[in-house]
């Protein structure tokens, strides 16, 4: 981990309830998977290319028409406003200010617009398909309304794991943050959270049923297997991203480090394929991008760096993740990220 990440995350421990912290923090069952996804990108070892000219080195990358100036986005995470007052609207001003894609959860603590209202730059949508499909609908076409760009669908969540960290799957949650994006589209007599809970009988069909909802480019995330991703592909997704879901679904899931060849060699450039999970230096990045991703993305890091310092603490450790990077891709004698691919890599 690089230094400011663990500034960050010291920080956030210090200063936020400790209930708050260990959400945050948790994983689900023994936290096996938590606990394996940082060591398991430390196992794959780099095979530097001496003698290229790496006097300037470009991390910027183009996901569906849009450039960013670093591979390293903010995956989708929950309830920012527990880290921080201003939520998730200080969240996507950082990454847009560090030149990073944003994906904006679901689950988000402030209004759509709120949030599209603090950047300019493109950003994403993660859909969670609730047991209310025209709720499901209405809040994605809000989000698409606000300026999403594509929408992440999330797959691995039938269920919301249980996190013994926190005695359940989650701490209590106030309605102004569970509810703010949902309420407008209630009845009065409709329990807002019944509606809002995760449909576990959603399928693959679901794939092109965003797509002719939204207009939008749909990206499956929670895939660790190559059939899996195959069988995405097929329904129409337009992108798959290897993820366990931080380790907070199903314990023992596979690293997402150790899921992604497989993935990447199914998919066989048809659609880009990114990860997320564990990545916490410029060197994890460096892998991910060798072995296939086209794009990693960080969550965790996120939110302690909210918690230590709004927007600039998100901006912070985003771009010290990026010049940590394009570091590690000088001395490894990659001058941009299209000259990477297997061969830079070997495993321990």
């Amino acid at each position: 981990m690089i230094t400011i990440l663990a500034e960050h995350e010291a920080k956030a421990r210090a200063t936020l309830p400790a209930e708050i912290v260990d959400y945050y923090a948790s994983g689900a069952g023994d936290e096996v998977t938590v606990r394996a996804a940082e060591a398991a990108w430390e196992r794959f070892l780099i095979r530097p290319m001496p003698l290229r000219d790496v006097a300037v080195v470009d991390t910027s990358i183009t996901l569906f028409g849009d450039r960013f100036d670093t591979p390293i986005g903010v995956a989708p995470t929950a309830f920012h406003r527990l880290a921080h007052l201003d939520g998730e609207a200080a969240s996507i001003a950082g990454a847009g200010a560090a030149g990073s894609l944003f994906v904006l959860s679901t689950r988000a603590s402030l209004r759509f617009g709120e949030v599209a209202a603090a950047t300019s730059a493109p950003w994403w949508f993660q859909v969670y398909v609730m047991l209310d499909r025209d709720l499901t609908a209405r809040v994605v076409m809000d989000a698409v309304d606000a300026g999403a760009r594509a929408l992440v669908l999330t797959a691995d969540t039938p269920y919301v794991g249980r996190k013994r960290r926190v005695d359940g799957i989650r701490i209590p949650m106030p309605d102004d943050h569970y509810l703010i994006n949902i309420n407008r589209h209630l009845g009065a007599a409709v329990d807002g959270r019944a509606a809002a809970t995760q449909d576990p009988s959603v399928g693959l069909d679901t794939i092109s049923w965003l797509k002719e909802l939204s207009g939008l480019p749909v990206i499956v995330k929670g895939v660790l297997r190559g059939d899996a991703a195959m069988a995405c592909l097929d329904a129409g997704a337009d992108g798959i991203i290897v993820s366990n879901h931080g380790g907070r679904q199903l314990d023992r899931a596979v690293p997402s480090a150790f899921a992604l060849s497989e993935v990447v060699d199914m998919v066989a450039g048809r659609v880009p394929v990114m990860v997320d999970g564990g990545i916490r230096s410029g060197l994890d990045v460096l892998v991910a991008l060798a072995l296939g991703a086209s794009a990693a993305f960080v969550g965790r890091p996120v939110l302690w760096g909210l918690a230590a310092g709004g927007a600039d603490g998100v901006r912070d450790a985003l771009t010290a993740l990026t010049d940590d990077l394009r570091h590690v891709l000088a001395l490894a004698g990659a001058p941009n990220i299209s000259h990477l691919d297997t061969g830079w890599v070997t495993t321990a």
